[in-house]
């Protein structure tokens, strides 16, 4: 243990702040590099001893996590908001930052926040990425109807993006300006384009073979289609880091932020300390599950008699939760049990 030195990293853009101490917490070295894989290859060889590095998450740090990797005796990765409130200071800059994480990593008192395999990662990118080209194919479609709202256009709003209607309503408009025509030809060429390339990158995702038997198993639930069994795989990662429901339900999203203090308890909104990603989904997976699952249509009666439909889809989105958590730990298709079909 005496040997092994404990590094600190405070990672931005264009440069990193590193600190490196000893177990009882003796500086050896502290200074800056370029964030660039060539700098920090040659910084690597200037470590004479085991190290064990930590770092803050942040957009830059997946890259620098795979580089250091295989080098490292171990490595670690803080959770940002815990590390922020823990290492408050009026003092602040880089150099500090790296030393205060380097000092958290060798008392083991440092807020760890998971970190995903670099293949999950990878596929999780290009699902976030699926779902940027979706809004901004929605868009599209917005820009596409008001532009003939402006014209003073009449069209079937159910059909508008139908590529025969289109088509048929271009060549038929009456009174529109050629600008708006050529704007309307380029919107709908892009709304195209969009729509092939989302579709491309779901059939790449649902058919790699890392994740393929898990979104099966999800797409056994009834009320839960691709792209909320992808989202689900992608965003959480391994399920066996969750020991309980309400963990996953949290990490999701789905349950207020609490504040207790002098003996009294106060439930807020939804907490925003969450996954963005998956509680959009979930959210609305929710409001069109209860139609294909009966169990799920139980669920929202019942919260929905309490004259809340905000709640009832929460209470939907926190049982898909506990469906989606059963079967993905199980390694199991999804069963219903005789007391739910009873009731």
């Amino acid at each position: 243990m005496e040997n092994i030195h404990y590094i600190g990293l405070d990672i931005h853009k264009k440069m990193i702040a590193f600190c490196i101490k000893t177990y009882g917490g003796d500086l050896i070295k502290r200074g800056t590099l370029p964030a660039t894989r060539k700098a920090l290859n040659k910084w690597l060889k200037s470590m004479t001893e085991p190290w064990i590095v930590a770092m803050e998450a942040t957009l830059f740090s997946g890259w620098i996590y795979d580089f250091l990797k295989p080098y490292a005796k171990d490595i670690k990765v803080a959770h940002p908001e815990m590390l922020k409130a823990i290492t408050a200071a009026k003092k602040k800059n880089d150099r500090d930052d790296a030393e205060k994480i380097a000092d958290l990593l060798r008392v083991n008192l440092l807020p760890e926040c998971y970190m995903a395999p670099e293949d999950i990662r990878e596929l999780r990118r290009i699902l976030r990425y699926r779902n940027y080209i979706v809004r901004t194919a929605v868009k599209e479609k917005n820009k596409i109807s008001g532009l003939l709202m402006e014209v003073g256009a009449q069209y079937n709003k159910k059909r508008l993006h139908g590529r025969k209607y289109f088509a048929e309503l271009l060549d038929n408009i009456e009174n529109v300006p050629e600008s708006v025509l050529n704007m309307l030809r380029l919107s709908r060429s892009n709304l195209d384009i969009f729509t092939d390339i989302q579709k491309k990158l779901v059939n790449t995702l649902k058919d790699n073979t890392l994740i393929r038997d898990r979104v099966k198993r999800l797409l056994t639930i009834q009320g839960v289609g691709e792209i909320t069994a992808l989202t689900w795989v992608l965003e959480i990662g391994e399920p066996e880091r969750f020991h309980s429901i309400a963990k996953a339900v949290s990490y999701c999203g789905l349950c207020a932020a609490q504040k207790e203090s002098g003996g009294k308890s106060f439930r807020g909104p939804i907490s925003k300390k969450r996954n963005k990603h998956i509680q959009t989904v979930l959210i609305e997976a929710a409001k069109l599950a209860p139609q294909w699952n009966p169990q799920l249509a139980e669920v929202h009666r019942k919260e929905l008699k309490k004259g809340n439909r905000n709640k009832a889809t929460l209470a939907v989105a926190r049982k898909l939760v506990a469906y989606m958590l059963a079967v993905d730990k199980s390694g199991l298709e999804f069963q219903v049990k005789e007391n739910e079909m009873a009731a």
